[in-house]
């Protein structure tokens, strides 16, 4: 019988290992055992070659104003305070940005005077503004550029990502998102639904917990040291392993005997990657190590507002270079802007824009921009006529969103947008098409990577999807 010093022991590693998604029960709704044993994660030869062998994936959830931001409608100017139809339509009047926007570099792309640092970039960004979702609602919308279904639970794109290549470094999860928002479907963000439950994200740090909470439960807030329970002080990792090696093989008993039991393999699973954890992940997140120079280049230090994104932008990059497969790092502000826009995206904008940037030149002056595939997207985007006079509501017929390295052409936009920016009418691009271009530049066809379950044969895109190729460099 384990002692209550033991299976506080066990808790702490297997917390560590799924940083709290396992310890609060949520690895449970996406556990999944396959049918002849555990999953093999060594790296995979992909259906052919790949452009890219990881992905970063800047989430800003809410939903930014593409007509704000990247998508530039003169004519929405020019019709500001009119009807959005002819007819009267219940006091719907176009808005027109108050932001100046201007051409960047030699592409000429358009780029609002919130985003300086960003429009240095401009060369090297490929946006689409022809993209279009299903639903107009967070909860769904959100759900579904994750996984590809708003209407059942499905793996993750970082679980799809994670199951076809396999992972690089067999001491990190091959698939962390930091700070993910608790709402909006949770963990079925970054779950793996019916395929192996080590295929799902590790989360770190949170974005939606109050403070007082956080503290009394010990949860990190922050990404970065010190991540809770990673270490084990009370035991030798002699002993450590000792242990571990007990509950495995009891775990691996009693799974045996029941055939199939869901909670237990993410159990195992766990428990041995937080193990290994622990001699590499503290120094990883530990970022003393770091120049104040590149400190400052990503805007970390000194209670600035890019402090918070900026560590979450710099981790990912100290992730991408360890060898994780899939990093998801999701914006500390909401760009849910109902209300004063004009001041609230301009705080949204101020808090990501120098990281995000620095992301970038960092990953190009290390030589990974070419092979690194950077993706910067919300669930929808916004309305060009004005909501309560001051902000905008959900658009899901036309929105933008852009990619950077990994296999995609620099400087290039697709697709376009009505006049004003209400409907995607060239080129359209679905988020179907999105995953589908996104596995296409990992190496795989999306047709043919599928996994097993309930007698069907499942994939990320459904039966749909198509590839951009336009797009591709």
């Amino acid at each position: 019988m384990m002692t209550s010093f033991s299976r506080r022991t066990a808790l702490q590693s297997l917390a560590s290992g799924f940083g709290y998604l396992a310890f609060s029960g949520l690895a449970h709704e996406s556990s999944a055992r396959e049918q002849e044993g555990a999953f093999d994660l060594s790296p995979k030869t992909p259906h052919f070659p790949a452009r890219a062998k990881r992905v970063i994936f800047l989430c800003m959830e809410g939903g930014p104003s593409h007509v704000d931001l990247f998508d530039y409608k003169p004519a929405l100017a020019t019709r500001n305070g009119e009807s959005l139809h002819s007819k009267q339509d219940g006091g719907l009047r176009l808005l027109g940005s108050p932001f100046r926007f201007q051409q960047q570099g030699e592409s000429g792309n358009w780029f609002s005077e919130l985003t300086p640092h960003l429009a240095k970039h401009a060369d090297d960004l490929c946006f689409i503004h022809s993209m279009h979702t299903d639903l107009p609602n967070h909860s769904q919308a959100f759900l579904q550029l994750h996984t590809g279904s708003f209407q059942f639970t499905r793996p993750s794109l970082g679980a799809w990502t994670l199951y076809g290549l396999g992972t690089l470094n067999n001491n990190l999860p091959g698939f962390v998102t930091i700070n993910p928002p608790s709402g909006n479907g949770g963990a079925k963000n970054y779950g793996s639904a019916f395929m192996p439950s080590i295929c799902q994200g590790t989360k770190i740090g949170t974005n939606q917990i109050p403070d007082f909470y956080a503290k009394f439960m010990g949860i990190d807030k922050e990404p970065g040291p010190p991540l809770k329970w990673v270490g084990n002080s009370f035991q030798t990792r002699q002993r450590q392993r000792q242990q571990l090696d007990l509950i495995r093989d009891l775990n691996t008993s009693k799974l045996r005997r029941d055939s199939q039991h869901q909670e237990i393999e993410g159990a195992i699973n766990s428990f041995e990657l937080a193990f290994r954890m622990q001699g590499e992940l503290p120094e990883l997140l530990d970022l003393s190590d770091e120049t104040s120079d590149m400190l400052q280049q990503y805007g970390i230090g000194n209670g600035q507002p890019t402090d918070r994104f900026g560590r979450q932008c710099l981790l990912a990059r100290r992730l991408a270079e360890a060898g994780v497969r899939f990093i998801e790092i999701t914006a500390p502000t909401s760009w849910d802007h109902h209300f004063n826009l004009r001041q609230v995206l301009g705080e949204s904008c101020l808090a990501t824009d120098q990281p995000i940037a620095a992301l970038l030149q960092d990953l190009k002056g290390r030589g990974m921009l070419q092979d690194t595939l950077v993706v910067w997207a919300g669930e929808f985007g916004r309305t060009p006529y004005a909501q309560s006079g001051s902000g905008r509501d959900h658009n899901n017929l036309g929105y933008t969103i852009w990619m950077a390295g990994g296999g995609v052409k620099g400087g290039f936009k697709y697709g376009a947008t009505d006049e004003i920016g209400h409907k995607a009418v060239e080129n359209k691009c679905h988020l179907h098409d999105l995953h589908a271009t996104l596995l296409h530049l990992l190496g795989f066809d999306h047709r043919k990577l599928t996994y097993s379950h309930a007698g069907r044969s499942f994939r990320l895109t459904n039966v749909f999807g198509n590839v951009v190729e336009e797009i591709l460099s």
